[in-house]
């Protein structure tokens, strides 16, 4: 069996066990808790406005503050925030990010408790030059970087100085692209040349990260890297964010998809979630999402996995048959669903992507809409739209006369003593339970039988990950639709539990449709489309690839996203990367479409793909020439329009 180990068991709940490292007065990593951080967004030559909004993050929860440093001049005021924090009673520890400066990263090192230094920028270069590198030049390259390295490492290890090393998935360099490409492996690489110069000095108060604003490139990356860390023996805490993740409900969903399918795993040691908003936004979020495991390890037992039959750091869909439009290779379905104490009305069908026009008696449909809609025993007194799919519990569907009306839904014992099925398509509701009892009379491979998985385990992803992993063991090739049910939560639990549990199926490719339970018909309409969008599965929407913000950014981030999107918002599957500043675009911008970065004051450079097409353009003009830009390539639609 390949070496695909990557957390301690994939059905039983535990951490992954790393060394303690001290940050100031506060540790992270071993038996510590999941710790939170978030990023100041400020000048950081405003020593005021930079200790007043740590304090705030602080007092909101938040554990370390990081700090941009972007030249010397920023490092040295370090020492003076620090003064200042300390004078008001306050000792957060403060992280110095830095990227292309290793002099303030010195700098720094003596001055505040952690840097953070990106491999992909900070010793190495990313120009988007493809070069060819013989074994003899890429040592040579390995060699130049010891050297810029060491004196940073030496510092660190004299003040006691921790240090994140984070990769980020845009900001590989063009050393490390010509050998590896632009994937997992090539995060974790470029990680571990810095790490083994650490190492070499015995140095070892480090925390890695693997950042991606891709969801399924991040939980690879974080994968392959514990991997290799279980065969080297090494055991360094994990920092676990999204990049770019944006704002609103999406930024959150995409945050919880990628971090949540991590800490299902018991991965992580601390988080950031990177929201296009103000920083102490973050921190209720990032609470919520630790807050999810605080009791996790007593789960109900599932029967553990014997052997991994899936290769973890790779994506590749399970193998179904196709069952009226459903599995194989279709688009994975949502589901919306009733209250069996709610009556069915047209109205309620507008809440899941369904506009009736009774002028002209006919249904439109949103690019959000819902693929099937589950009624229960509830009629229908209206003719639903053409492409909904209508489902009906078996007792009441085998009353009905005409029962090509709606499909039904079964209980195994239902479907197994059924005199009267549909010929072509038939619903059956399933848990592990039933799976393994063989006494279910369960009909594996029926042409005609989608499966609707369900849990009520603690543990629940675990536990539909291992029904999963029994059907690939049988050879079972029905389609499969996870169902996870929310009813008493909050909205803001809901977004975010019910994100990491389907999420992290979805990433490593099982199910072919989701189904939320949630009182809310609207919001988990919206969530179930964010969340296949959020694990590149279906995109319903424009995607806004846009960073948190801090003090090198150029211009108002929350204020020019939400411009952009409300001129772009329409435009389904199109990309769009809102940057800051150089730093981040148009390397973060990932695999963006069209980028938007902060060249200057004032000054906006036009991005198509990593392509500079309008180079410092007044910021007066930007928003309109991006939707130029967007016109020539073919790209525009007109709101409204189809």
């Amino acid at each position: 069996m390949e070496n695909f180990k990557y957390c301690n068991s994939l059905t039983q709940w535990s951490r992954f066990k790393t060394r303690e490292i001290k940050i100031g007065c506060i540790p992270l990593g071993g038996d510590n808790p999941v710790r939170i951080q978030s990023m100041t967004t400020t000048d950081t030559m405003d020593t005021e406005a930079t200790v007043n909004q740590t304090i705030r993050l602080a007092e909101a929860g938040c554990e370390y503050v990081r700090i941009t440093a972007p030249s010397i001049k920023e490092a040295k005021n370090l020492a003076a925030i620090k003064k200042s924090l300390k004078e008001k009673g306050y000792d957060v520890p403060l992280i110095a990010d830095i990227h292309f400066t290793p002099n303030a990263a010195e700098e720094a090192a003596r001055i505040i408790e952690k840097v953070r230094v990106n491999p992909g920028n900070y010793a190495d270069k990313k120009k988007f030059q493809i070069i060819e590198y013989n074994d003899k030049e890429y040592e040579a390259e390995l060699e130049r970087i010891y050297d810029r390295f060491s004196p940073l490492v030496k510092l660190c290890k004299e003040y006691g100085t921790a240090m994140r090393i984070g990769t980020n998935h845009g900001s590989l360099s063009d050393r490390i692209m010509s050998r590896y490409g632009d994937t997992p492996l090539g995060m974790v690489e470029s990680a571990m040349e810095f790490l083994y110069i650490c190492r070499d000095h015995n140095y070892h108060d480090i925390v890695l990260s693997m950042k991606a604003s891709n969801t399924q490139v991040m939980v690879q990356a974080y994968r392959l890297l514990v991997n290799r860390m279980i065969m080297e023996d090494m055991d360094y805490p994990l920092h676990l964010g999204v990049t770019e993740a944006g704002d609103g409900e999406d930024g959150r969903i995409k945050s919880a998809v990628g971090i949540g399918a991590l800490m299902e795993d018991g991965l992580g040691d601390t988080i950031r979630v990177s929201l296009t908003e103000e920083p102490e936004h973050e921190i209720p979020v990032a609470k919520r999402l630790v807050e999810k495991y605080h009791t996790r390890s007593g789960h109900k037992k599932i029967t553990p996995v014997s052997s991994w039959l899936k290769n973890p750091f790779e994506f590749s869909r399970r193998e179904s048959i196709e069952v009226a439009g459903i599995g194989s290779g279709n688009l994975p379905k949502v589901f919306a669903s009733v209250d069996n104490n709610e009556k069915i009305t047209r109205e309620l069908l507008t809440e899941f992507g369904y506009i009736y026009s009774p002028d002209i008696d006919k249904w439109s449909m949103k690019d959000q809409a819902a693929d099937l809609f589950y009624a229960g025993s509830l009629p229908i007194e209206f003719d639903p739209p053409g492409g909904l799919k209508i489902l009906h519990d078996y007792d009441y569907w085998k009353e009905q006369d005409d029962k090509t009306a709606s499909f039904p839904f079964f209980t195994p014992a239902e479907y197994s003593n059924a005199k009267t099925k549909s010929f072509l398509l038939n619903f059956i509701t399933i848990d592990i339970e039933a799976l393994e009892n063989e006494k279910h009379l369960i009909p594996f491979n029926d042409p005609s039988v989608v499966f609707v998985l369900v849990t009520n385990n603690d543990h629940g992803m675990a536990e539909q990950r291992r029904a999963f992993y029994f059907m690939e063991e049988k050879g079972v090739k029905n389609p499969v639709i996870i169902r996870r049910s929310y009813i008493s939560m909050d909205k803001e639990d809901f977004v975010l539990r019910s994100a990491a549990d389907t999420g992290a199926l979805f990433i490593d490719g099982f199910g072919d449709g989701v189904w939320l339970d949630y009182p809310d018909a609207d919001l988990k309409n919206r969530t179930s489309f964010a969340i296949l969008q959020a694990v590149r599965a279906r995109i319903s929407k424009t995607e806004y690839i846009a960073c948190p913000s801090c003090g090198r950014t150029l211009f108002d981030l929350v204020e020019v996203t939400d411009k952009i999107r409300k001129r772009t918002s329409h435009l389904k599957g199109v990309k769009i990367g809102i940057m800051g500043c150089i730093v981040n675009g148009p390397g973060e911008m990932a695999d963006a479409d069209y980028g938007y970065v902060g060249s200057g004051p004032g000054r906006i450079t036009l991005y198509r793909g990593k392509e500079v097409v309008k180079k410092n353009i007044s910021s007066e003009i930007a928003v309109d020439s991006l939707i130029a830009l967007i016109r020539e390539d073919g790209n525009w639609v007109e709101p409204g329009s189809d």
